[in-house]
């Protein structure tokens, strides 16, 4: 990507701006995995009726990059036309609308609109998935890249963790009428999204921002997919996006289920916040820890302190006493374990973070009580570098296809569509609890992906991370 002389100034300005928006972009995410209790609970929803909701949105994610791909494909690339900040202004726009049509959808009462209002934003966010990750890489030095990268992972992640604790204190009990679940209950949050939306638009219409030109892969071939690693990768991220949301989306009423904790919407948003806050410790982490240019010791030092500071973050977000969280320190020991074991090679830590998740998640289903919430909890720790290694080690060695393989890699998202909605009709058939069987097949190809890019591309490192995620 060719750098115009304007990019050379300083953009400070710019990057919170967009490190903003990738905290709301994680938040309005996480806010689904609300949603599906309250709306489950107000139209008497079963589970896969209610896993509809993750559908329409991540279904528009596989839409929206399909549609511009093909668009892409025959047109050349849109963003070259009207520009990334372009790009970037119509996905927050259409992730307004998507907001705003929650209204309406309240006003009617009618679970289908309620869907509606979710593909919306979700073909809003599949925009601003296009157009924003370039953008963080390019505001300041090259060499300082990776660092801005992790830093708007980490707001995103950020996102994630408070979306369960404000997003559930508005829903269930702020907005709530009498402890009654009721429509209303999502008309003015939503209305507050939308409105934000549209002045962070404003905000990045007035701003400057540098222009680049994109590169793209003329001739009309799709040669990204002759690399096996490539068709493989985008696999991986359906597999692995689709076991995470799946988990996130049923979090709440596994926890309230009398076999394991008994507890209602307001106590279990504390705990799925506990679930993206686990991502967000083991992403500081894995920054620190597949940085070549720090020696064994520093590495230690560095993750530990990260690890205390950043849960002492999601300790004073969550509403729980620390003798309630304190059990979470043990995965926590755990997942520096792994990160020993995977040690800074992408493909290794990646099989051994997946086949951790699957022992997690085995532990949940033939476990009770605490010990089982626990242990599904932390596996929000392991998926933390899932996305990068598997996007790393995807288009390792694709050279001028690497653009057309990272948009094929965003159609993989598509698992957040499909995989929760399984899950969810596992759920009405076998039980909530044995249903969790599908994230750990989920797993179980990831772990394989993993071992598969061990073979064939050694030892590739993660040094530049790469942004993203959903």
């Amino acid at each position: 990507m060719m750098q115009s002389q304007d990019a050379k100034s300083n953009y400070n300005v710019s990057l919170a701006t967009l490190t903003t928006l990738f905290f709301m972009w994680g938040f309005i995410t996480c806010m689904n995995d609300i949603l599906i209790p309250h709306l489950k609970a107000l139209f008497q929803l079963n589970y896969f009726q209610a896993m509809l909701v993750q559908f329409a949105f991540f279904g528009a994610y596989f839409i929206g990059s399909v549609i511009y791909f093909a668009v892409s494909y025959f047109s050349g690339d849109p963003i070259n036309k009207i520009g990334y900040k372009g790009g970037i202004i119509i996905g927050l726009l259409i992730s307004a609308l998507g907001c705003l049509l929650f209204y309406p959808a309240e006003q009617m009462a009618v679970y289908p609109m309620f869907l509606l209002a979710l593909f919306t934003l979700g073909l809003g966010f599949t925009l601003l998935q296009i157009s924003a990750n370039p953008y963080v890489a390019i505001l300041g030095p090259p060499e300082g890249a990776s660092s801005r990268l992790n830093l708007a992972q980490a707001f995103n992640s950020l996102g994630t963790t408070i979306a369960p604790v404000l997003g559930g204190y508005l829903i269930f009990e702020f907005f709530a009428e009498g402890g009654e679940i009721t429509p209303d209950a999502t008309k003015i949050p939503y209305l507050i999204f939308g409105l934000l939306f549209v002045l962070l638009a404003v905000f990045v219409r007035m701003i400057k921002l540098p222009r680049f030109q994109a590169e793209e892969v003329g001739g009309g071939k799709l040669g990204a997919l002759a690399f096996p690693q490539l068709r493989g990768g985008v696999l991986g991220i359906f597999f692995y996006v689709g076991a995470e949301v799946a988990i996130g989306s049923l979090i709440i009423s596994f926890i309230s289920q009398p076999d394991v904790m008994g507890l209602d919407e307001q106590v279990g948003k504390n705990y799925l916040a506990l679930y993206w806050g686990g991502a967000m410790i083991g992403r500081f982490l894995g920054s620190i820890s597949l940085n070549d240019k720090l020696n064994a010791t520093k590495k230690m030092s560095y993750m530990l302190v990260a690890a205390i500071a950043v849960f002492l973050v999601i300790y004073s977000i969550v509403n729980l006493s620390f003798e309630q969280i304190a059990t979470f320190l043990i995965f926590i020991v755990l997942n520096f374990g792994a990160f020993a074991i995977g040690r800074s090679v992408a493909a290794r830590a990646l099989l051994v973070f997946a086949l951790v998740n699957i022992g997690l998640i085995l532990a949940t289903v033939l476990g009770t009580g605490s010990w089982a919430m626990w242990t599904l909890l932390a596996v929000g720790l392991f998926n933390s570098i899932m996305w990068s290694n598997i996007f790393t080690l995807a288009i390792t060695g694709l050279g001028p296809h690497t653009s057309q393989g990272a948009s094929l890699l965003v159609m993989g998202i598509l698992g957040g569509a499909l995989i929760p909605l399984l899950q969810g009709w596992m759920a009405d058939v076998i039980g909530l609890k044995p249903s969790f069987i599908i994230p750990a097949i989920c797993y179980a190809y990831v772990a394989g992906y993993g071992l598969y890019c061990s073979r064939k591309l050694g030892k590739v490192t993660q040094s530049e991370p790469v942004a993203g995620g959903h």
